[in-house]
């Protein structure tokens, strides 16, 4: 079957299986090309299906089947009917009631490049089983509402042989919780651990294990003090214990996403697990703890519960990423986290609402399953868990959580029944709060101020844009958090919560002797944008006065995205009062360093090109670089007395550690120092290079050369000292592609492709080098469109052996209707020469298909 015809998959033909499956057990005799898999499968009849006799249909892809029988008896090679996705067994060899299906296939994990079901990662047995894996490994109904318990035998050479559950045995194990076969896995290779031990509310025992291999293990600390606390975190917030005896990371180098929730064998990209000072940033070690979060709470947000469908995958995602995020601000600081959330928003899941890949938190449609791993299901399903919270209110939220843990354990749910638990613990009807799960797009916000007799109201009115296959939008349930401040800068009345349910609306919110001042919007609690007429006074005095941290970070943002798009499209001026505010901030120590940081950088380039499309233009991304620079240029002179004791001022003395105060002075300094380097032409960026005892301080020094057009000799040398460390290395391609400048970006991305170090089959290394370059927008957008040829070029190579992480790359064209007509063209010409290339996987297809529309 051609890509082009491969069937769609819809929400609205949601049947449920013929038969129900209540045990799994499976015997794994390991060959790196010929593994064999026996299953022994325990089928009871769904009841509720009074439409049979039935055929018994498994999936099941790439297996040479061996031998198979149905309660002992051997099923004829002639009544299998099997294609390449899976074999169907006539209903009048299916007893009805209930049988035993044992299997033998073979299968060949050496020959499994695309990282899905059982391959091999560096001599290494590893599994990816979500979202549809399982069915490279053995014949299966290879759904997520079919749970079962697993019992698994490993047969191998390896040292280490591992699956879900409890160990039993070498190479035996027991898994007692019912679970889907997407959270099935397998590990065996030479692997050290890293030992723990942790102690739940109830004074059970858990021992904690993270396998590495040999050299590694120094790398591990780090992760294993992240899990425990997400631990302790998981049962104080949300009164969730660990439910098995061990918890196991397992870090692969080669894996297509972060980190996979197995039950009890959580598979984990290396890059997320192994960090120390010298080869980890503050960046990692903060991801590091947010994604070793993440993936824990998912045992209970996911595997204890998990989806009915891969439609609601939101309902175990977003819940999971709100989870995190929460997670990561108690361990941090709320308002930091809310600005660094906000930010990954607004340039990846507003960018994926206003293009042709845009779509609902819950599809109503696929071709591809992997294809809606997107920022839409994930950050902004998790937008819509913290807007119920704020609506419902904490002590209903907890209310209504327990309800969801005690009424759904051990079920496979939807978007239906999280709401409903909600509805029955609060009393309140969310029918409208639900569109937020249904309709696609990101709505506008429009707000109209009026202070007339003493009193003031706000006129608010909502409206979303036409998304592909949603031409007309409903009004939605949209929270919105008010502060009104007095001219003296001080609160003027209590916070309150507007709810916005219309199309248009009016909120009277009391009488002032002076009109207020207000904070709209606080804390962004609602994935929307603001459209509301504020003067550059105002918001210098939001910057200066306003006590919600995301608000008081948005004044600036806004006050310099608006002057950078005057810049970039009339080379407008710089505003002089935006300088003395912004100088303000970046020296006032009553701030928290790591808020100062984000005050101080400017807006992105994607930033500022989304904001001259929705004034309806088209960007030039080389006037926009140029007016960022410029701009940045003129804060660094405005500030030029002032950085060099800023920048001692944020040094951290002592041996590093990862926390957050010692991270925001190292994020404050870098900032400082990125300012520096445009007045010294990198003399204190390279010294801080050559004095560095810690990553945070090498690569933010080398970042600041290679913006400058320099450090050759210093990249160079970071190549020399980190060339047999994969992780770090990674680092080095990303850095180069990403701070390249425009006229020499294409070129240094050319050069490293053919580097030998260069592994474009690993997925990190191969993301490394393209993404990072394809997110430098002066670069990649450059007028001849070489940028584009080079990214289809290795799509089209990558496609062939790796079609997920392909797919998903492919995503970086999704915005070429935003550009000029000679770039538009450019293009769609190098998306249809992909699209035409012989044998694309459907993934590809899928994704270059929706975006040429």
């Amino acid at each position: 079957m051609r890509p082009t015809q491969a069937p769609t998959i819809r929400l609205s033909d949601y049947q449920e299986p013929a038969f129900w499956v209540d045990t799994v057990k499976l015997s794994f005799d390991l060959d790196p090309t010929a593994t064999r898999v026996t299953s022994k499968i325990t089928f009871r009849a769904n009841e509720t299906r009074a439409d049979g006799p039935h055929d018994l249909k498994l999936d099941g892809r790439n297996l040479k089947l061996i031998t198979a029988s149905i309660n002992g008896n051997a099923i004829p090679a002639d009544a299998i009917l099997q294609d390449a996705e899976g074999l169907t067994i006539p209903s009048d060899l299916v007893p009805q009631d209930g049988f035993v299906w044992v299997a033998e296939v073979e299968i060949n994990p050496s020959a499994n490049t695309a990282l899905e079901g059982l391959y091999m990662s560096n001599g290494m047995y590893c599994t990816q089983c979500e979202a549809q894996g399982f069915r490279k490994i053995t014949f299966y109904p290879d759904r997520p509402d079919v749970m079962a318990t697993f019992d698994v035998e490993i047969k191998g050479d390896a040292p280490v042989l591992l699956s879900n559950g409890n160990k039993l045995a070498h190479g035996i194990w027991h898994d007692p919780w019912p679970k889907p076969a997407y959270l099935f896995a397998l590990v065996a290779g030479d692997l050290k651990s890293y030992d723990d031990t942790f102690t739940t509310a109830s004074g059970r025992h858990v021992d904690l294990q993270i396998f590495v291999r040999d050299g590694d293990q120094d790398k591990c600390a780090y992760a294993m003090d992240a899990l425990k606390r997400s631990m302790k975190w998981d049962e104080e917030v949300y009164g969730r214990e660990y439910d098995l005896d061990l918890f196991m990371i397992v870090a692969v180098d080669d894996f297509n996403m972060g980190a996979m929730e197995n039950k009890g064998l959580n598979i984990f990209n290396s890059k997320y697990v192994l960090a120390s000072p010298e080869t980890a940033t503050d960046v990692d070690f903060e991801r590091i703890e947010g994604i070793i979060a993440h993936e824990y709470f998912h045992n209970w947000t996911g595997n204890r519960i998990t989806c009915r469908d891969w439609f609601q995958l939101c309902l175990k995602e977003g819940l999971t990423v709100f989870r995190d995020q929460t997670f990561t601000g108690d361990m941090r600081s709320h308002g930091v986290k809310r600005i660094d959330d906000v930010l990954q928003l607004r340039g990846r899941q507003f960018r994926e609402d206003a293009g042709p890949l845009a779509h609902p938190v819950r599809p109503e449609e696929y071709i591809e399953i992997n294809n809606f791993y997107t920022a839409t299901v994930y950050e902004k399903g998790a937008e819509v868990i913290g807007m119920l919270k704020l609506l419902v209110g904490d002590e209903n939220y907890r209310k209504a959580l327990d309800l969801y843990f005690d009424r759904h354990d051990g079920q496979a749910c939807t978007i239906e029944h999280w709401i409903a638990v909600f509805e029955d613990a609060t009393g309140r009807d969310l029918a409208q709060f639900k569109r937020w799960y249904s309709q696609a797009g990101t709505p506008i916000v429009k707000v109209r101020e009026e202070f007339a007799n003493g009193r003031y109201t706000l006129h608010l009115s909502q409206s979303t844009p036409p998304t592909p296959g949603q031409p007309d939008k409903l009004p939605l349930v949209i929270p919105v958090r008010v502060g009104l401040l007095a001219g003296d800068g001080s609160e003027a009345a209590p916070k309150q919560l507007l709810e916005l349910t219309q199309s248009e609306q009016s909120f009277d919110l009391g009488a002032f002797d002076e009109k207020p001042v207000p904070s709209i919007l606080r804390g962004f609690s609602a994935p929307v944008i603001l459209k509301h007429d504020v003067d550059n006074a105002t918001r210098a005095f939001l910057l200066a006065h306003d006590s919600d941290p995301f608000n008081k970070w948005e004044a600036g943002s806004a006050y310099a995205s608006d002057m950078l798009v005057d810049m970039a499209l009339n080379d407008g001026a710089i505003d002089a009062a935006y300088l003395d505010a912004i100088h303000a901030v970046a020296l006032d120590d009553t701030l928290d360093p790591a808020f100062r940081a984000f005050a101080v950088g400017l807006p992105s380039e994607e930033e500022i090109t989304s904001a001259i499309v929705a004034l309806g233009e088209k960007p030039d991304p080389d006037a926009i670089y140029g007016a960022r620079n410029a701009l940045s240029l003129a804060m660094a002179q405005k500030m030029a007395d002032d950085l060099p004791n800023l920048y001692t001022a944020m040094q951290v003395d002592g041996p590093y550690s990862p926390d957050a105060e010692a991270a925001g002075k190292r994020a404050l300094a870098s900032t400082a120092l990125g300012l520096l380097t445009k007045l010294d032409g990198g003399k204190t960026a390279a010294k801080q290079f050559d004095n560095a005892d810690n990553m945070t301080l090498q690569i933010s020094a080398l970042a600041a050369l290679i913006r400058a057009g320099a450090g050759e000799t210093q990249s160079a040398a970071f190549y020399d000292q980190w060339k047999s460390d994969n992780i770090v290395l990674d680092k080095w391609f990303a850095i180069q592609a990403s701070c390249a400048t425009p006229d020499a970006g294409l070129d240094i991305v050319q050069q490293l492709a053919t580097h030998p170090d260069f592994n474009w089959k690993n997925p990190n290394r191969f993301r490394s080098l393209i993404g990072p370059f394809a997110m430098n927008p002066a670069a990649f957008h450059r007028i001849d469109g070489k940028g584009y040829q080079f990214l289809a070029d290795w799509l089209i190579k990558l496609d062939a052996i790796n079609p997920q992480t392909t797919a998903r790359m492919a995503g970086l064209f999704e915005t070429w209707k935003r550009y000029d007509k000679k770039r538009q063209t450019l293009i769609t010409g190098q998306l249809r020469r992909i699209a035409d290339t012989k044998n694309l996987s459907k993934d590809t297809s899928e994704i270059v298909g929706k975006i040429l529309g």
